[in-house]
């Protein structure tokens, strides 16, 4: 294999880590994104992710989209859990909120730095499968098909993950 992708680059064709590179790159940037909420942790994560796969040697020939968005999302939580409540947000989407009040954008960040954090001390399932089909927008079906459960076991998951999320928010919101 070490072969095939030297006489590739030689040739000039990409070899298969930067063609895998080249076609997925936007969307792990852009998962990890969502849930770290700054452009320069999803940077970490998108080396992080295609440094794995290079580690690897093996670029994983049957869905490698699959694998990458899955090792985005993870590596992403994974970020989040190590800065547990330390993480800045970055104002990427400031012209969405040019209309908002001052406290209405700074409650909207206090919203979003909050379930950054209890993503980060949910378990690891939960929190994939919550960013998959809430900050991702993919469907129970989808998600059970990525991560090989069930569909049951994905809307068990998530209707508990959803639960704990409103109790918190509740006993956030009854704080004085």
């Amino acid at each position: 294999m070490q072969v095939a992708a030297v006489s590739e680059t030689a040739l000039g064709e990409p070899s298969g880590l930067e063609k895998a590179f080249r076609e997925h790159h936007i969307r792990v940037f852009r998962a990890a994104w969502r849930i770290t909420g700054s452009p320069q942790d999803a940077e970490d994560v998108l080396q992080t992710v295609f440094l794995r796969l290079a580690q690897k040697g093996d670029l994983l020939a049957e869905n490698v989209s699959s694998y990458l968005y899955r090792a985005a999302v993870n590596a992403a939580i994974d970020l989040l859990r190590t800065r547990r409540g330390g993480a800045t947000l970055e104002e990427a989407d400031r012209s969405l909120r040019s209309t908002e009040t001052p406290e209405s954008a700074r409650e909207g960040q206090e919203i979003r730095e909050w379930l950054r954090r209890s993503l980060a001390a949910m378990p690891a399932q939960a929190a994939e499968m919550f960013a998959l089909r809430f900050l991702e927008g993919h469907g129970n079906k989808d998600i059970a098909r990525m991560l090989g459960v069930s569909r049951i076991r994905v809307g068990v998951v998530l209707h508990r993950a959803r639960h704990r999320l409103q109790q918190e928010f509740r006993q956030r919101g009854s704080k004085p």
